[in-house]
């Protein structure tokens, strides 16, 4: 019988003890459950999320949808051949007593990853490690369920696109699997061959022999005792930010530049890692509060809960850790933490045609308004959900935009389509290019044009300072951003098929003339559309005013605001009294809040 809980009371099931509700969640024993459940109303009729032991999440306030969790437990072994052998984990069993009891039966291959909070389901997700090792060295395979296809599946080591304390699981494929269980290959033997990290370099010396496997467990355990906090006694996320990982170029003449003591670690082809944890606490924020959040003194690369604390306090601290260290070191520090939510903001960045409002040269009442309302530069948003900041189109007037918002730091770009007043800012997205490669989301047209457009972009060779992208190519089915799915709508710019998008209950269709029927359906049930609407005459790539009102009356979303206006539009003033209070006109820095 499955069971569904509402306003299920999620602090107990995170280790940083935020308040939090589910308002529905539910816990499967096996893989035939899970299939159940996959196929109830429950599940098809809300967004979905699965979680393990917590260990890593940020709940923004409470979930407006479905939590899963794993409860498949037990621990079996199997011998490949006398020195090899297999332990297969079920995803819900905790990780630390998965490693004791690899100790125990004196399987050497996991004890550097002693008393890393959470599942065994999250270890190949995270690829979780400590003290030089990490998972992928010991994952053998992934046992999942597909939840587009309701199969079960099994995923090689080699599959799975383990990088540092990253997978294919927490891009490409996260909403698409959920791990059922995880088999280990391990080697017989109780003496330790994996010391040379840290502290562990010397443990052979102080003990006088060789340590076994058990040895070294204690010895993690101690360490991560005297560093991190007890999740029993103190809430956090653990390690909240990345280390990170900058041009060797970018090193030399920003970060030395501005403190010459700034560590760092060559990782090869001209890469360093910085850690975070020593900017953090040479930038002065070393015990630093907001509300009942703080930066753990013992480890500057934790933020805890002394009691009390919510979620606005967390991502207020975050925000004031990575102005400091941005401002100290030129870095823009990326958190680690998963930030869940179902809230959604949006920032109107531009809300102009092509030409923009006030147009060169043009005389109208319009472009020589003085109501800041009727600046209206070159058409793209910015999407603020789950902890990411999605971009929708950079316009050749991204740079000013950016800046007007003040904007560090850019997750993901969705491009509408190819024409310049959509894509001619991307060069401006070089700043936040300096820590790793900033994805495109594209039509295969869209790829080829900025290609040929940018080929400085793509060469092998790329010349420093140049921006850097990690190209996606999209079709017309549904995609996943760090577990949050987008929903690509396809419409006419004249005869030019192009892609509007949609998360959660917004959606942003812009150069739109038609909307096929079969795409009207995805935007049913929307709380907001932005929608562009020329102006009074008829176009014959865009939608007029009046032919906006028709897709409205169609697909009955809740609120409305009109995109892309031109001068011909007339004024922001008189556009608000012209329409009902549900549809106005956007304007440049228009903020929209979705819960």
């Amino acid at each position: 019988m499955i069971k569904f809980e509402k306003d299920k009371d999620l602090s107990p099931l995170t280790t940083f003890h935020l308040p939090a509700k589910a308002r529905l969640f539910a816990e499967y024993t096996s893989k035939e459950e899970l299939l159940k459940i996959s196929r109830t109303p429950e599940y098809l009729e809300n967004e979905v999320m699965h979680i393990g032991g917590g260990s890593n999440l940020v709940m923004k306030g409470d979930f407006d949808g479905l939590i899963l969790h794993s409860g498949i437990k037990g621990i079996i072994s199997y011998d490949k051949d006398p020195e090899t052998v297999y332990v297969i984990a079920g995803a819900g069993e905790r990780w630390a007593d998965l490693v004791d009891w690899c100790v125990d039966h004196s399987l050497e291959g996991m004890e550097n990853m002693a008393g890393i909070p959470g599942e065994v389901g999250a270890s190949p997700v995270q690829n979780v490690g400590a003290y030089g090792r990490e998972a992928k060295d010991v994952i053998h395979n992934v046992e999942l369920f597909d939840s587009f296809t309701r199969e079960t599946v099994t995923k090689k080591a080699s599959e799975c696109g383990f990088a540092y304390r990253d997978s294919h699981f927490k891009h490409e494929w996260k909403g698409r699997y959920y791990v059922l269980r995880v088999s280990f290959k391990l080697r017989r033997g109780i003496k330790a061959r994996h010391l040379g990290y840290g502290s562990l370099k010397g443990l052979e010396e102080r003990l006088g022999h060789q340590p076994t496997i058990r040895e070294v467990r204690d010895e993690v355990l101690a360490i991560r005792a005297s560093k991190l906090p007890d999740p029993a006694l103190v809430g956090s996320a653990g390690s909240y930010f990345k280390n990170p990982v900058i041009r060797e170029g970018y090193l030399k003449a920003e970060v030395l530049r501005k403190c010459p003591e700034t560590p760092y670690y060559e990782l090869g082809n001209g890469m360093v890692k910085i850690p975070a944890g020593w900017m953090i606490e040479h930038a002065g924020l070393k015990g630093h509060s907001v509300g009942g959040a703080y930066v753990y003194p013992e480890n500057c690369l934790v933020i805890a809960n002394r009691g009390g604390a919510t979620a606005a306090d967390v991502l207020e601290l975050q925000r004031q850790i990575i102005k400091k260290v941005n401002h100290e070191y030129a870095i823009v520090l990326q958190p680690e933490a998963n930030i869940v939510s179902t809230e959604i903001d949006v920032t109107v960045l531009g809300s102009g045609t092509s030409k923009g409002v006030p147009e060169a040269g043009c005389d109208c009442d319009v472009c020589h308004s003085t109501d800041p309302h009727d600046k209206r530069r070159r058409a793209s948003i910015l999407v603020e959900t789950a902890g990411m900041n999605i971009l929708i189109d950079a316009s050749p007037d991204l740079r000013q935009q950016a800046i007007d918002i003040d904007l560090k730091r850019i997750d993901a770009v969705l491009i509408t389509h190819s024409h310049y007043d959509h894509v001619g800012g991307i060069d401006d997205l070089r700043p936040y290019c300096l820590n790793s490669s900033v994805p495109l989301y594209v039509k295969e047209d869209v790829d080829v044009a900025l290609r040929k457009h940018l080929d400085y972009c793509f060469r092998e060779s790329l010349y420093p300072g140049v921006p850097k992208f990690d190209m996606k190519v999209i079709d017309e089915y549904p995609f996943y951003l760090e577990g949050i799915r987008v929903i690509p709508i396809k419409v006419n710019h004249g005869k030019l098929p192009i892609f509007g998008y949609r998360i959660g209950k917004f959606a942003y269709v812009t150069d739109a003339k038609t909307i096929p029927e079969e795409e009207l359906e995805k935007l049913e049930g929307l709380d907001v559309l932005i929608l562009n609407a020329l102006r009074d005459e008829p176009h014959f790539a865009h939608l007029n005013f009046e032919e906006a009102m028709e897709i409205i009356e169609k697909v009955k979303p809740k609120k409305v605001y009109f995109t892309h206006l031109c001068h011909h539009a007339g004024k922001h003033a008189d556009l608000c009294k012209r329409f009902p209070d549900w549809i106005q006109p956007a304007f440049d820095g228009l903020r929209i809040s979705i819960k």
